[in-house]
């Protein structure tokens, strides 16, 4: 049997995968930019280490965490990262709009992390059906 601390913690680490696979995404993202379509061997190879890395850390934290959840947050993570990185490493455009669009979707991810909190979890358990 599971006590709660260990339950907490395997969760914890979970989302410290996720974290990473977020990261490694931005990586595959940069890399495949920098690829220019797979013509640079280095920029290509580089894409294809952070792809498998980015696919064996979301495969982790997909054992605790819920697969929508997870898979929402790694893409939005990506997505923000890929952007505000490319726009920073790459000198890609970033409008004002493109920023708040961006802004939004950090918010659906601080959204999700909090609607999958222990708290908010407990509180839905002890609702009546």
């Amino acid at each position: 049997m599971t006590t709660t601390g260990e339950t907490n913690k395997s969760n914890g680490r979970a989302w410290i995968m996720l974290l990473l696979a977020s990261a490694f995404e931005i990586g595959y993202a940069l890399s495949v930019a920098g690829s220019k379509a797979f013509t640079v061997l280095d920029w290509s190879i580089s894409a294809a280490v952070f792809f498998l890395l980015t696919l064996y850390a979301l495969s982790a934290a997909l054992r605790t965490i819920d697969v929508g959840i997870g898979y929402a947050v790694w893409a939005g993570i990506g997505s923000v990262g890929a952007a505000v990185f490319g726009s920073v490493l790459l000198d890609q455009p970033l409008t004002l709009s493109q920023a708040f669009w961006l802004a939004v979707i950090i918010a659906g991810v601080v959204w999700l992390k909090l609607a999958d909190s222990a708290k908010l979890q407990a509180d839905k358990n002890r609702m009546p059906a």
